[in-house]
């Protein structure tokens, strides 16, 4: 496995994460997990069934309740509620896409920015389309739908949507929770192309079962099992690690990953 160099050694934002333990009635489901998720890399967790991946960001993200440490610019994540986590710069997304799909795209957006606004900012009426707005509507290629409702998108273009709404709450951390589940190829590498152009200025993490999209376009992965990292490195290394296949990979009978 490749030395990872520190991440004060690289002068890079980073999302430090160390002993995280999750509880449910006495059940570690995530058990002591320590990880560093850099900046300008797309880090995949992977792992099987109930591995403990998407608990493991709901205690980032302030859904479930977790021991140890989480740690983003100096700002410990743990035990703040969810929108604090938003206003410090950490973002998620869900395997289901929660937009609001009676509005319009440009209507998503914009009140997912307002994370930042001031109460009385989001009373004043609005002149025009802000920058921020603008630059993601077209960063995530859905210029051309922006007055249509969100309901009517494909699926792959509301996950799109979801991913410009972290972007106008200017996330530097986002969590991805299967992004491209159910997506056509197309869509699946388009996806991945958008994560490989917002990802240089943030930290990306995502959590996927599809091998084929995390051999294409993971830097970094990490393998979950039980609730443990089993280990970390490049695509190939994981690869052709014995335990990996022996967990993971070899179980193709097991499908979809819903940790």
């Amino acid at each position: 496995m490749k030395h990872v160099v520190p991440p004060d050694e690289r002068g890079l934002d980073y999302l430090e994460i160390r002993g995280l333990t999750v509880e449910f009635d006495g059940f570690r489901a995530v058990d002591g997990v320590d990880l560093t998720l850099l900046q300008g890399r797309l880090h995949f967790l992977i792992g099987p069934n109930g591995a403990g991946k998407t608990t493991l960001v709901d205690a980032v993200t302030g859904l479930v309740p977790g021991s140890g440490l989480a740690r983003y610019r100096g700002r410990e994540l743990l035990g703040l509620r969810s929108h604090k986590v938003v206003q410090a710069g950490v973002g998620r997304t869900f395997q289901t896409a929660t937009v609001f799909e009676e509005l319009t795209v440009l209507q998503n957006l914009d009140i997912a920015g307002g994370v930042h606004r001031s109460a009385w900012g989001m009373l004043r009426a609005r002149r025009g389309v802000p920058e921020y707005v603008e630059s993601a509507l077209e960063t995530i290629g859905l210029s051309d739908l922006r007055d249509r409702p969100a309901g009517v998108l494909a699926h792959g273009q509301k996950q799109w949507l979801e991913i410009g709404m972290l972007l106008v709450q200017d996330s530097k951390v986002m969590l991805l929770d299967e992004p491209v589940a159910g997506m056509s190829a197309e869509e699946r590498t388009e996806t991945g192309e958008l994560l490989r152009r917002i990802g240089a200025e943030r930290t990306i993490v995502v959590i996927e079962h599809d091998m084929e999209f995390v051999r294409t376009f993971a830097d970094v992965v990490t393998v979950l099992h039980a609730g443990k990292v089993l280990t970390e490195g490049t695509v190939a290394e994981i690869q052709a690690d014995p335990r990996v296949q022996e967990v993971y990979l070899g179980r193709t009978a097991e499908g979809a990953d819903h940790a």
